[in-house]
């Protein structure tokens, strides 16, 4: 065999064995290319969608419940009277009686005059110039009930100075005033009943009044539940007073 048959015999076996090699690594190829994950599409005709972030079961039935008595709650009154502080003219009796009527039947307070008198001069203020009619009553628990706020959501009501009224303690059926995280200012339309003994609640928050008839409605009453009108009756006492019409 010459230089010649041999060098050809040479290129022919490294011609087959680059063949073999090249087939060899595609076949690997496909198969560990098979094992990664394929590289997603974009399809850029879809809309695009913000996506929230995971949230715990627990919160989400949170929102839920939230959601739902949302949208169970009527829609709050599209007009309003200003939630201002209102201010009564004239001298007011030591105490006032008041009656919240519902479709339930009707509360009857007697309200402090001589304990809380810009307080409840400020709510028969508002009640003789129809502020409260058809305004809700937005919360609704085992102890109290509130209502009284022109947005129907407890975040209206304006803002008036707080009173204090030691002594007078937080029993079933007082009538209170709905406040914020500082003590010195009050509500000025957003009250609330409480439906049991609250003592946590005695030097904290104005007591303006007691239920003296009507429990049984307090008790009934749901969130959503309206005020048609307050009625205030200014009986004229010893001393001086106010007679309403």
């Amino acid at each position: 065999m010459n230089n010649g048959q041999i060098i050809i015999g040479s290129t022919i076996v490294i011609i087959f064995v680059g063949i073999f090699l090249f087939l060899n690594f595609n076949s690997n190829q496909n198969k560990w290319g098979s094992l990664l994950p394929p590289t997603p599409t974009i399809d850029m005709t879809a809309p695009f969608q913000l996506i929230s972030p995971a949230q715990p079961q627990a919160q989400q039935n949170i929102q839920g419940a939230q959601t739902q008595q949302q949208v169970q709650q009527p829609p709050p009154p599209t007009a309003a009277p200003t939630s201002a502080a209102s201010s009564f003219e004239g001298p007011l009796p030591a105490t006032v009686s008041a009656t919240i009527h519902t479709a339930k039947g009707d509360i009857v307070l007697s309200l402090f005059a001589d304990k809380a008198p810009k307080t409840v001069g400020n709510f028969i203020a508002k009640a003789q110039a129809g502020f409260y009619n058809n305004l809700t009553f937005h919360r609704v628990e085992d102890w109290v009930v509130q209502g009284g706020d022109p947005k129907g959501d407890g975040t209206g009501g304006g803002q008036m100075p707080a009173e204090q009224t030691p002594g007078i303690n937080f029993v079933t059926g007082s009538l209170g005033i709905a406040r914020g995280s500082d003590p010195t200012i009050n509500n000025a339309a957003q009250f609330f009943i409480t439906k049991k003994q609250a003592d946590w609640l005695n030097g904290q928050y104005t007591n303006f009044g007691i239920v003296t008839s009507g429990m049984d409605v307090v008790n009934k009453l749901a969130v959503g539940d309206k005020i048609q009108t307050i009625s205030v009756d200014l009986t004229q006492t010893e001393g001086g007073g106010y007679t309403s019409p």
